[in-house]
């Protein structure tokens, strides 16, 4: 099965129904892509959950060692780790109250969104959110 994101209209609703973002690899790093992309949207109001077992703190919010110990709802689960990981996090993203599995920009992975999908849940890969925030604004 090939990998088949929304439509861009379909993700731009996605964005504007949206407001609570648990990253997965979020750094603590400035340099970073997924700092950069997270504080971006941060800053265009939405809510930031920094999923990182390394880091105390990202982006002025407390950090969480895995989705599992987030107790409140997500509406996007957006991942920064490596493709090859994208299974691992799939399986947990529907272990918790989610919406939208998000995997950035160069990142895909035909297990994972065989996964997802055969559970219903909306999957965007290969994408990355603060551009597609931009064009659908």
């Amino acid at each position: 099965m090939a990998i088949q994101n929304p439509s861009r209209q379909e993700i731009g609703e996605i964005l504007k129904t949206s407001k609570k973002i648990a990253v997965v690899g979020l750094s603590n790093n400035p340099e970073r892509t997924s700092y950069m992309v997270s504080k971006a949207m941060q800053d265009a109001g939405y809510d930031i959950i920094p999923v990182n077992p390394t880091v105390d703190e990202v982006l002025g919010k407390k950090a969480v060692a895995s989705l599992k110990d987030i107790s409140e709802h997500v509406d996007i689960v957006n991942v920064f780790r490596r493709s090859e990981h994208l299974l691992d996090v799939a399986k947990e993203f529907l272990e918790i109250d989610a919406d939208i599995y998000w995997a950035q920009l160069g990142l895909e992975n035909e297990e994972a969104y065989e996964l997802l999908k055969e559970n219903n849940k909306t999957v965007i890969m290969d994408r990355c959110i603060k551009v597609e925030h931009a064009m659908t604004k």
